[in-house]
């Protein structure tokens, strides 16, 4: 009796050391599927490590891209600032050079309207405005950036009191020639016209002819009253005489009745 049960107790160890061994040759065999040295796998086409370098690889190369057309709409820009044919009020116009700090003011822009950065900003506002982003400012982004400064414009046009007129000297219009009548200004388009005029000739960019005091020398030919108030009776002759002067001419409700028309 004694002997069976030694014999059952050697074999029930023997089966413990064969399931030890088992299992530790198991082991070795996934050691071995991937030794300790072994490289990392490089990643396949469409992992997450591979979308990020081409990712960054398409960014340098869009950046290029919009570099280079940028370099070349400031290289246009630079010559249509001058050259640019267009028309308003039935009248031709050449270049925009005169409306620099107006067009950068609309675009929120302090770069140089010749420069990369200017264009870039533009075809920006070219994109929103549902224009070919091409940060060139052609005669389309002239005429839709025209628009809305007409668009901002007073809005109340009621007919201004003799009270509310001043009378301003000869050397404040373009045309000095123009008789008294027809130098009448609103009094408070009259005060913000001359404010603007002192920062004008206090800004050393725009490199004005001024006197000794400061003021602009009245041969300046920029920043000069085009035209202000009409009376009802001016306006009316204006329609007798040219018929066919356009929408200006013909107004029945002119703006000019404001006195800050300039």
């Amino acid at each position: 009796m004694k002997t069976k049960a030694l014999f059952v107790l050697i074999v029930c160890a023997l089966g413990v050391v064969l399931a030890g061994i088992a299992l530790g040759a198991k082991g070795s065999i996934r050691q071995v599927a991937r030794p300790r040295n072994e490289t990392a796998p490089k990643p396949v086409v469409g992992s997450e490590e591979t979308a990020k370098t081409v990712t960054t690889v398409n960014s340098h190369e869009d950046r290029k891209i919009i570099d280079s057309s940028s370099s070349e709409a400031a290289v246009t820009n630079t010559r249509l600032r001058n050259d640019l044919s267009w028309t308003f009020g039935r009248k031709s116009q050449r270049g925009w050079y005169l409306y620099d700090s107006l067009i950068r003011q609309t675009l929120r822009s302090e770069s140089d309207v010749t420069s990369n950065n200017f264009a870039k900003t533009l075809s920006a506002w070219q994109k929103l405005t549902n224009l070919k982003p091409s940060g060139v400012f052609d005669e389309d982004s002239l005429n839709a950036m025209v628009s809305l400064w007409q668009n901002n414009r007073l809005k109340n046009r009621a007919y201004a009191e003799a009270s509310q007129l001043v009378t301003a000297p000869p050397t404040d219009f373009y045309d000095p020639e123009r008789v008294s009548d027809l130098r009448q200004v609103e009094r408070n388009a009259y005060l913000a016209y001359k404010q603007m005029v002192a920062a004008a000739a206090a800004d050393p960019t725009l490199h004005l002819a001024k006197t000794p005091s400061g003021e602009l020398l009245s041969t300046e030919k920029y920043f000069k009253i085009i035209s202000s108030f009409r009376s009802r009776e001016y306006q009316e002759e204006l329609r007798r005489k040219s018929p066919q002067a356009g929408s200006a001419g013909l107004a029945v409700n002119s703006p000019h009745f404001t006195g800050k028309v300039q």
